[in-house]
């Protein structure tokens, strides 16, 4: 894996923005949970638009040297929730539903969040 897990995760942050996904955030919980440093959390409006992003997240992560660890033959077909664990970071691409009543940044309440839509990491440079 290239670059530290705050590093990629903050990069496949702004590549799911670009390719339209909503509320994209990156929360650190390193120091609440002892196997990840890092989650990526972003809500997608439909399947089609999951779809999408699941070829152009297999893509970036490729480029980056990251390899998921929960290899699944056909992640697409996941309804609602589709979960990447790459070790030191964790990806979690969600349906506005499930984002709603797991509130994932709620339960992770005294995480460090280091992207959000209008952080300034988020408008700073672009996606190596």
């Amino acid at each position: 894996m290239e670059g530290t897990s705050r590093d990629n995760a903050v990069a496949i942050a702004r590549m799911l923005e670009e390719h339209r996904a909503e509320e994209v955030v990156v929360l650190d919980v390193a120091e609440m949970a002892g196997w990840t440093d890092c989650f990526v959390i972003a809500t997608v409006a439909s399947g089609t638009r999951r779809r999408g992003l699941l070829r152009q997240l297999a893509e970036f992560l490729e480029t980056r040297h990251i390899e998921p660890l929960n290899k699944r033959r056909h992640p697409e077909d996941e309804e609602g929730w589709v979960l990447f664990d790459c070790g030191n970071l964790v990806i979690h691409l969600m349906d506005p539903e499930r984002r709603a009543f797991y509130e994932l940044e709620k339960l992770w309440f005294r995480s460090e969040r280091i992207y959000s839509p209008n952080s300034s990491a988020s408008k700073s440079s672009s996606v190596s």
